[in-house]
């Protein structure tokens, strides 16, 4: 098995704020692993939340060039000491290799049902409330929105918001973007606009507040959610849990996460970062186990891959042979 590792620069529609920070472009990774004839890609965000940068995580991945082709099996590259996004590139590059070499569907192998067309939250970035609702607006054909939020001035931007976007269904991120003294305000105004979901509202050092409330809305956890060594910490906090493949370390281990907290009564929200289709692909297959999907990424990008997702307004379609898997 031999391995290519490269970047990519993908531009975004426009800009993309949360409550961290605003950014124009995807910078991601691709890894390619190869036998014979057959090759096998997989796509991977590395995030500064995570403490993960593009070429830190290219670096680590070259330096144990010879290791990852010397491994036999995706349980052999989850014992590697690499970072998360690095495994998860890696991880979905070899479900895409064997795919390819034995000509038997990613889902199959996998054991899952075949994938069905799914919808997809599309998310709003953070702005004023006038600049949110101009965009709620222009999405409210969309029947679920995904709204950034940041903490002041919340209560405003949603109520702008379901004025501009009456029939939309709405969800939240405030990416750890509240205080624990405004958090009763700020639930109680999304309970008052319909909000249907609050993701990551307390920063994941200061969560423990969230134990035990009342609350008129279920809350997903996001930063404070990993792998499955995570789910014990969530219990009594977070209703929900929000999959990543660069948080878990790629499709195997987000397979598993997905089981196990099902297992323990959590929603699963399916996520990404901003990202292109290939990188949507292997999440996809978390679509069918998920109670909320959002894997928006190549629709807030100028152009995606070709070929890409295909996109009917917010319905995704199922990944083709050629993209993935």
């Amino acid at each position: 098995m031999k391995l290519k590792v490269a970047r990519e620069t993908w531009p975004i529609a426009g800009s993309f704020t949360i409550a961290r920070g605003s950014k124009t472009e995807a910078d991601v990774i691709v890894a390619t692993l190869s036998r014979g004839d057959f090759k096998g890609h997989g796509e991977s965000v590395p995030y500064a939340r995570y403490n993960e940068n593009v070429p830190d995580v290219i670096a680590a991945i070259e330096r144990a060039a010879s290791v990852i082709e010397a491994c036999q099996s995706r349980d052999d590259l989850q014992k590697l000491d690499l970072p998360k996004s690095a495994l998860n590139a890696l991880d979905c590059a070899m479900w895409d290799l064997e795919a390819k070499e034995t000509g038997v569907p990613a889902w199959q192998l996998a054991g899952l049902s075949l994938p069905q067309n799914v919808v997809t939250a599309y998310t709003l970035s953070l702005g004023t409330a006038e600049a949110m609702a101009e965009a709620a607006r222009a999405a409210s054909h969309r029947p679920l929105l995904k709204l950034k939020l940041g903490g002041e001035g919340d209560a405003e931007r949603l109520r702008a918001i379901r004025k501009a976007a009456p029939n939309s269904r709405l969800i939240i991120d405030a990416n750890e973007g509240w205080k624990v003294e405004e958090l009763d305000h700020l639930m109680g105004a999304c309970a008052e606009v319909g909000v249907e979901l609050v993701e990551q509202p307390l920063p994941a050092d200061n969560d423990e507040a969230l134990r035990g409330i009342k609350r008129p809305i279920p809350i997903c956890a996001d930063e404070s959610a990993h792998g499955i060594e995570s789910l014990h910490e969530l219990q009594g906090k977070y209703d929900a849990i929000n999959i990543k493949l660069d948080k878990t370390g790629g499709l195997t281990p987000a397979l598993a996460l997905a089981k196990a907290a099902r297992a323990q009564d959590f929603k699963i929200m399916v996520g990404c970062m901003l990202a292109t289709s290939l990188a949507m692909a292997p999440a996809f297959l978390i679509a069918a186990q998920a109670d909320v999907v959002d894997l928006d990424g190549p629709l807030l990008l100028k152009q995606d891959r070709i070929p890409g997702i295909k996109f009917e307004g917010s319905v995704m379609f199922p990944p083709s042979s050629a993209l993935w898997g």
